[in-house]
């Protein structure tokens, strides 16, 4: 009876764990009612997972269950259930909360050093590469390097 229990022990020792695992996943709770348009509702679902929760700062509003994001996202419904276009409410809050509540910064002179820097490393990185290159190629062979080189024919 005994080793019949041992056996047991580790599949009920996993099922605790996949039950306590699954219940430490918390997903947010959007309370806010959906709105009567299918696409409007497709609209707010795009805006609450492209916006920044400005208190958890890596998680987006949708995803988010503190009540500075559940208070944006109703404010987002209202939004849209007044007619406001994606852009206007992008625009109010930025406004209201800055640049860093948007996941993907807009193109601007103030950033556009952001958008530039990967392309600027890269041709400099070529660049380097190709000067390196042709400096060694310009190097002279040494003695003991030649030799070896006529051994090996």
């Amino acid at each position: 009876m005994k080793h019949r229990q041992r056996q047991h022990l580790p599949l009920a020792t996993l099922a605790l764990a996949i039950v306590l695992g699954l219940g430490s996943v918390a997903h947010a709770v959007d309370n806010t009612p959906p709105l009567a348009d299918p696409v409007k509702q497709q609209r707010y679902l795009a805006l609450t997972h492209e916006l920044r929760c400005m208190q958890c700062q890596n998680e987006a509003l949708a995803d988010s269950n503190v009540s500075l994001a559940a208070d944006l996202r109703l404010e987002v419904h209202d939004l849209i259930a007044q007619g406001k276009s994606d852009d206007q409410i992008r625009d109010y809050l930025v406004a209201r909360y800055g640049e860093f509540i948007l996941f993907r910064p807009r193109m601007s002179l103030r950033n556009a050093w952001l958008w530039g820097a990967p392309a600027i490393l890269l041709l400099a990185g070529i660049v380097i590469a190709i000067r390196v290159i042709r400096r060694r190629s310009q190097l002279p062979i040494p003695d003991d390097e030649a030799s070896d080189a006529g051994t090996d024919a």
